[in-house]
This record gives C-alpha cells, sequence and structure tokens, in this order.
C-alpha cells in the first residue's frame, strides 16, 4: 500500500506514466532536443535551396543554439513554481501561450542586442558576419521556441489536471 502511494507520488512530480497509460506527460530533454532540431532542420533546407551559406551556419549556430536555449529557460519555468501559478494553469489556452511567446521574443531581443553589442565591442562587427544574423534569429528563434514548449506543456498540464479531476 505504501509503495503504491509512494509511486503515484512519483508519477504527479516527476511526469513518469506508467505503461499502457494515456496521460501525456512534458519531458524537458524532449522538447529541447526537438526545439533544437526542428528550426535547425527547416533553416538548413531553406539554406540549401537557396544556396544561401550563411543561412546554412546559422541553422546550426544561432537558430537551432537560441531555439534550444530558449526552450530549456521556458521549460524550467514552467516546471517550477511558476507554472502553479493559478492563471497560469486557469487562463484560456491561447492567453497563455501569446504571454509566453511575447516574453520569449522579447528575451530573444534582448538577447540579440546584447550579444551584438559585447561582440562589437570585443571583435569589430565586419569580422563576424553572423553578429548581424542575430536580430532576426534571436527574437523569431524565441517566438517559436516559447510558443511549441508552452503549447505542449500546458496540453500536458491540463490533460493531467482534468483526469485528476475525474477520479
Amino acid at each position: 500500500m505504501n509503495q503504491m502511494k509512494y509511486s503515484n507520488q512519483t508519477d504527479d512530480v516527476y511526469g513518469i506514466k506508467a505503461a499502457g497509460s494515456k496521460k501525456k506527460t512534458f519531458v524537458l530533454w524532449r522538447e529541447v532536443v526537438m526545439a533544437y532540431a526542428a528550426p535547425a532542420i527547416m533553416a538548413g533546407i531553406g539554406g540549401l535551396v537557396t544556396a544561401d551559406r550563411g543561412l546554412l551556419i546559422g541553422a546550426l549556430t544561432t537558430i537551432g543554439g537560441a531555439s534550444a536555449l530558449m526552450a530549456l529557460m521556458i521549460g524550467i519555468l514552467l516546471r517550477s513554481r511558476v507554472g502553479l501559478i493559478r492563471w497560469i494553469i486557469c487562463a484560456p489556452h491561447l492567453v497563455v501561450v501569446g504571454v509566453f511567446a511575447l516574453a520569449g521574443s522579447s528575451f530573444g531581443l534582448y538577447a540579440a542586442w546584447v550579444t551584438s553589442g559585447l561582440l562589437e565591442f570585443i571583435i569589430p562587427s565586419n569580422h563576424l558576419a553572423w553578429v548581424s544574423r542575430v536580430w532576426i534569429d534571436f527574437p523569431l528563434s524565441g517566438f517559436i521556441a516559447s510558443t511549441i514548449v508552452t503549447w505542449r506543456w500546458r496540453l500536458a498540464v491540463t490533460t493531467n489536471f482534468s483526469s485528476k479531476r475525474r477520479r
């Protein structure tokens, strides 16, 4: 009996699902891997089609890297106590996703400003062609990663929350 009680607590805290369970879980490492791979592949295809070497390099560095970093940060934030705030759980799905998407793109814009400012201070900008790309790559990657991670997290929370209500 005590082992069963411990198992249910573990399921709730760590998002572990039993074999055959219909619960959707939010697994952060999978979200981070997909946040890197999906935009990197799409931008890489775009770079191949347009024969843009800068886009090919950006796909693997600034686009994929910024997306993965943003997904990691948003995922950690949502899995922490912030994800338990009532308005995040109870507000309409699109409102929560929109707020986090706006926050992600704002953070990406801030990161682009800091990155370009620091690198221009250290190294002249004519030596680093990719620095001009961060003004598009970072905010766009932040927006996309925040939207997808928040959407998937919210689906998992809503599914788990509604299944617990039925018990």
